[in-house]
């Protein structure tokens, strides 16, 4: 049976049982700020989140939240947690019947295999697993010439070569600026990179950094994140990046990001069915 959550207590008492469980546990949910904006947070706007409890004899066996954007016909986990298959298959059963033809993102622990067969079956698509690391700090100091913020000079080139393929395309970037920090690598005027990260957070994260093909290996995405880091202290930050992206991983060491154990994640995107 699943149950509306309204009750953060209740909610919390559940998740600390999954807390050191390497299996099963949340990488939505790895610290206090993370449990705050995507249970607590969510239970105050009903509009556009679900939190909802599964129930077996009375006794909570699963946890989830979802944010829900019927708009845009578009759902994303933002906590999933059992250790109860059966919990995961009344979860797909309400997706199914209240939200077919939606677009979901999932993103989850890659050892839950409970999970991760599910969506299997329902023929998800899977991006490669990624890898979090962390910023330690102090910041590195890098040469961060021809890196600067975003300005509305810049919108037109940057629009032309945001990423596309994602939720948070350029056109949501700049209108959640209060969210989002956009900083541009310039070359004799022109945009050739940027980065998109948030700064309102205890521990922010770059969500899309990209340069240009013809200005890679330049020196400019080393630049872009010295920047941010700059304009983040002294809040902590860190990101994803793909555990075969080997370039990647060292730009970010680089700057001072290390790798953390057991709280990599994987992303699902499945088009949602009809009863399945």
């Amino acid at each position: 049976m699943i149950q509306n959550m309204n009750s953060v207590e209740v909610c919390w008492e559940f998740v600390s049982q999954f807390h050191g469980d390497f299996q099963f546990s949340d990488p939505m949910l790895s610290n206090e700020e993370q449990f705050q904006n995507n249970i607590a947070k969510c239970m105050e706007s009903p509009e556009k989140h679900g939190v909802w409890g599964v129930y077996l004899d009375g006794q909570m066996i699963g946890l989830f939240a979802f944010l829900i954007l019927k708009e845009e016909r578009y759902i994303e986990m933002l906590v999933g947690l059992s250790r109860v298959q059966s919990a995961y298959e009344e979860i797909f059963r309400c997706l199914e019947q209240h939200y077919p033809g939606y677009d979901a993102d999932f993103v989850f622990n890659p050892e839950n295999h409970l999970l991760k067969q599910l969506l299997k079956m329902r023929n998800a698509e899977f991006e490669p697993e990624q890898q979090k690391m962390v910023f330690l700090g102090p910041v590195k100091e890098v040469d961060t010439t021809g890196v600067e913020l975003y300005s509305e000079k810049n919108e037109g080139q940057y629009l032309a070569i945001h990423n596309k393929d994602m939720y948070w395309t350029a056109d949501k970037v700049l209108a959640a600026l209060d969210r989002f920090r956009v900083f541009v690598a310039m070359d004799e005027g022109n945009v050739v990179g940027y980065l998109d990260v948030t700064h309102c957070f205890d521990q922010n994260e770059p969500y899309d950094l990209f340069v240009l093909e013809e200005y890679r290996r330049m020196g400019y995405g080393r630049k872009l994140m010295a920047k941010a880091l700059e304009r983040n202290q002294p809040s902590g930050m860190m990101l994803m990046v793909g555990v075969d992206q080997t370039p990647a991983i060292q730009l970010f060491e680089s700057v001072g990001f290390e790798t953390v154990e057991h709280q990599n994640n994987l992303t699902a995107h499945w088009k949602v069915s009809h009863s399945f």
